[in-house]
């Protein structure tokens, strides 16, 4: 009754009553599409003509096959949410034990989703200045316009999923016509004919495809501890799921279509920067600026949204509202410091040795051991520790570290570890079997 009376959602660990999961596959389908077109994800199938040499056929669908296999784990992982109307960080406690969970997985999703908020709205917030330094000559000052920026969007993810879902649902037409007005300018400036001609006569090497096709998968994988705090409203747990895996599909699809032609015609990163480049026209320039920042705000709102569960999960004693509040808090500070995207490698390498052990532990206990089924006796009777999880995870960053770059040690290690903690799992259970 809380919730209904106030209008934020005041759903914490708790699990949402059954009578308020109404939410149908089609909304979720929305939420992720919307969450999916953006400068962030645009920059793997970039690279992967830009600097990896892949024609532009090979580049589409090597990043796509590697996303929708990383979709298909993040859909199935997303059955705790709908199931039993929990957040995925809270469903760990029965997959890493209590203090694994707490003290190890909540605070490095907590991390993730603070980092890539922060890249995500200085990149938006770069955006906002360069439009408005050339339509008035006037520079506005970085910090302030990214923090207006990052509090519009935290305070919007603290109301709640229903407010995420209302603004992704009011995003979509202006996504839409902003990728459409890209199309559009793409088509009228160059020849897909002679792309894709000049995609026939280039074949990059097998182990060059692999890599970036595992690239992608890595991005993409580390979804699986935050899917289920999406899916606690749906209607029914395939609803949840399929909306999952069909907004992510086709939102990724668009992504990597635009990037790839983005990236063979115009050598550009960046498919909203190659597409405003190719008009002046003030209402096609627009359109593309509108969908670019809307876009960012879109990624952002899932980002603040699952964050602030992670980092509940991390200190129960907050309670959803202060946690958020607390999220938002740490997301506006960080989305001052630019150098966050200047050294961005070294962020993204040393958060991904924890993420992807982390999100194979995870994929392989949920999917393998417990057949992915998940009850509240799991939860509150969970091991203080699940030292083949612990064991598993610190082989993974092990390994991580160890395999060159060239070996793509993320796909490798999530796939490893992930294999590992089943033999080491399926051996200790053996041996309690009494002879």
């Amino acid at each position: 009754m809380l919730e209904k009376r106030s209008g934020i959602e005041q759903f914490g660990l708790e699990p949402v009553p059954a009578h308020l999961r109404q939410t149908p596959w089609h909304d979720y389908f929305i939420i992720q599409f919307a969450f999916s077109v953006n400068a962030g994800n645009f920059l793997l199938p970039a690279l992967a003509v830009l600097q990896g040499g892949l024609s532009i056929t090979q580049a589409f669908f090597t990043t796509v096959c590697g996303a929708a296999l990383a979709f298909i784990f993040v859909s199935l992982l997303s059955l705790p949410g709908s199931l039993k109307g929990i957040p995925g960080q809270y469903a760990l406690r029965s997959i890493l034990g209590y203090q694994l969970s707490r003290n190890l997985a909540s605070p490095v999703r907590t991390a993730t989703s603070l980092y890539w908020f922060a890249v995500q709205t200085i990149g938006g917030s770069m955006i906002v200045m360069e439009t408005i330094r050339t339509y008035t000559g006037f520079t506005p000052n970085s910090i302030i316009v990214s923090v207006l920026l990052s509090l519009l969007i935290v305070v919007t993810a603290a109301v709640g999923f229903q407010a995420v879902k209302k603004a992704a649902k009011f995003f979509l037409p202006f996504l839409l016509a902003g990728q459409v007005v890209t199309l559009y300018l793409y088509s009228t400036t160059i020849s897909f004919k002679t792309l894709a001609n000049n995609a026939a006569e280039s074949a990059a090497p097998f182990s060059t495809i692999m890599l970036y096709g595992s690239l992608v998968f890595v991005q993409y994988v580390s979804g699986v501890s935050a899917s289920a705090d999406m899916t606690r409203y749906a209607k029914t747990p395939v609803q949840g799921m399929a909306g999952i895996f069909a907004g992510n599909l086709a939102g990724f699809m668009m992504t990597a279509f635009l990037a790839v032609t983005s990236a063979a015609a115009f050598a550009e990163y960046n498919a909203f920067v190659a597409a405003s480049l190719l008009t002046d026209h003030p209402l096609l320039s627009g359109g593309i600026f509108l969908c670019a920042i809307l876009s960012m705000f879109s990624i952002n709102l899932s980002n603040a949204y699952t964050g602030g569960f992670s980092l509940l999960n991390f200190i129960p004693s907050l309670g959803r509202i202060r946690s958020a509040a607390v999220f938002g808090a740490a997301a506006v500070l960080l989305s001052t410091m630019p150098s966050l995207v200047t050294s961005a490698s070294a962020y993204i390498s040393f958060l991904g040795a924890f993420v992807i052990p982390l999100s194979g532990v995870i994929a392989a206990d949920f999917l393998a051991v417990k057949k992915c089924r998940i009850s509240e006796e799991d939860i509150l009777n969970a091991k203080r520790i699940n030292w083949p999880a612990g064991a598993s995870i610190a082989l993974g960053v092990i390994l991580y570290f160890s395999l060159p770059e060239a070996a793509s040690p993320g796909f490798l290690c999530f796939f490893i570890t992930s294999a590992f903690y089943i033999l080491l799992h399926a051996a200790i259970e053996h041996r309690k079997k009494p002879s």
